[in-house]
């Protein structure tokens, strides 16, 4: 049966509805290893549809997937300094194998830059082997002290994209399309408004040239940071010596020098984490609003009856209607519940809190009109549809949940954002209350973006892109007042 008690509510307590949500929809539940947890298939569902877009979206611009081995050897971490002093605190290691100690400890990968370099260096001899563009979709291990379902966790899943290229350019052309790629997955599947920018020196990955990234409003205000994409620049190529013959050394060209140099490294990820960001984004306090294109089932049919006469011939006109609806070039995933010891009503409960985007009621007076009645999870609107058109009309009806689900999430996020003159005292009652994405002026000095954050806990999310900025950006820096040398996203964050 299923459980009807009502959820927190988000204005009581979003940090609790939140674990509720996840608990009670069966998206996730907690492992019996702390701070691990496992995806149930509700979950896992979304997490599948995920990867299918995406790597379909990675594969157009001619990445390709492999795999990498989950240990890696203590001193590869090493010979980046500032990868390994980033990394250090979140390894987990391994000093013990087959019942005697390790010559060398391994380290359970936190992410895969060494090890993917060690053997680019062995694949990359020449101009003609570039770009290289690898994906690898895997589990990480990072050992975190405070842990929450989808959002932090000792062990996820992400993709990890790791490309060399022969000049710097190029990698920067890399590294800001795939940007654009995330941004595309989030807002055209995921139904969720990013604002994509730079990271600061302080927030960008360990190791990195500079980090770009997509960030995210929850409901609460606060930002989540959905995806991260680096130009690693030649850091690491110097430190796994990952060089190339150069195009004109190849040709014995003039200006070739000594013939070989550096190749130029992006990676970038994202993780299960989004599921997280979609629930914060989207849920409200029935349960998960899962947007269509995210759907496992996009379509319910739920049947009602009162005997087994009505029993045999609803359920034997939902199954038509469902072969219906799978069929054709725009086929829905559809199922029949067929739950013989649950009301409708309780069906209907069990369907809003997994956040099933269209629910069809299906009953004997329906039969007699040849008609069903199809229920829209965002808004729980109803409306009559004759089951001779129930494809079409499903179809267009999803189309438009998923364009109206992202305008919704677009204009709670503009709603919540401060532009404009803004000063230190305005900013710090903000963060101290409701949150918002504040863009405010930002001298550059590391100093002032640290005392900010240890003033309001709110960081600089990006720099961001020209299309977010203000049509009139701000002149002063938020913190110390002096003339402001960028336009900065502020705002506290998961």
């Amino acid at each position: 049966m299923a459980d009807e008690q009502k959820l927190t509510t988000r204005a009581e307590d979003f940090s609790a509805w939140y674990n509720e949500v996840v608990l009670r929809a069966a998206l996730a539940d907690y492992s019996p290893v702390r701070g691990c947890m496992v995806i149930r298939p509700n979950g896992y569902g979304i997490w599948e549809r995920m990867q299918r877009a995406l790597d379909d979206m990675f594969k157009a611009t001619g990445v390709r997937n492999a795999y990498f081995p989950l240990f890696i050897p203590e001193s590869f971490l090493s010979r980046e300094a500032e990868h390994v002093e980033g990394f250090a605190p979140e390894t987990a290691v391994v000093t013990h194998g087959g019942g005697k100690k390790l010559d060398e400890p391994l380290v359970v990968r936190p992410t895969s830059e060494t090890i993917i370099y060690a053997m680019f260096a062995k694949w990359v001899q020449s101009y003609r082997d570039l770009p290289l563009l690898i994906n690898q979709w895997a589990n990480v291990v990072r050992w975190e002290m405070r842990t929450r379902l989808f959002l932090r966790t000792l062990e996820f899943l992400w993709q990890e994209g790791h490309t060399a290229h022969a000049t710097h350019d190029e990698a920067e052309a890399e590294a800001r399309l795939i940007l654009g790629v995330y941004r595309r997955f989030m807002e055209e599947w995921m139904a969720m408004p990013v604002i994509t920018g730079l990271k600061t020196e302080s927030e960008k990955f360990a190791g990195a040239l500079r980090t770009y990234a997509c960030e995210a409003m929850m409901q609460d205000n606060k930002a989540l940071q959905a995806g991260t994409s680096h130009n690693l620049g030649q850091n690491f190529a110097r430190a796994f010596d990952v060089t190339f013959q150069t195009e004109a050394a190849g040709r014995g060209g003039a200006g070739g020098g000594a013939g070989t140099d550096y190749v130029w490294n992006t990676s970038w990820g994202v993780s299960t984490r989004m599921i997280g960001g979609l629930v914060m984004t989207h849920g409200d306090d029935v349960g998960i609003r899962i947007p269509p294109r995210l759907a496992p089932t996009e379509l319910v049919i739920v049947p009602i009856y009162r005997n087994d006469e009505q029993r045999a011939q609803v359920l034997e006109a939902a199954d038509r209607v469902r072969d219906d609806l799978a069929s054709g070039a725009a086929a829905i995933r559809a199922q029949v519940d067929r739950r013989d010891n649950m009301t409708p009503g309780a069906k209907y409960f069990d369907w809003e809190l997994q956040g099933v985007p269209l629910r069809m009621e299906l009953g004997p007076r329906d039969l007699d009109k040849q008609q069903g009645v199809l229920v829209r999870r965002d808004t729980r609107e109803k409306q009559p549809v004759a089951l001779a058109q129930a494809a079409g009309t499903a179809r267009t009806l999803l189309d438009t949940i998923q364009r109206d689900m992202h305008a919704a999430a677009l204009a709670r996020r503009e709603a919540n954002s401060v532009r404009g003159p803004i000063t230190a005292a305005r900013f710090r009652e903000i963060m101290d209350g409701e949150g918002a994405f504040v863009y405010a002026g930002w001298c550059g000095s590391a100093a002032c973006e640290a005392r900010i954050k240890e003033e309001t806990k709110a960081t600089i999310r990006v720099l961001p892109d020209p299309e977010f900025r203000s049509a009139d950006p701000p002149q002063s820096c938020l913190a110390c007042g002096e003339r402001a040398t960028a336009e900065a996203l502020w705002a506290k964050a998961y």
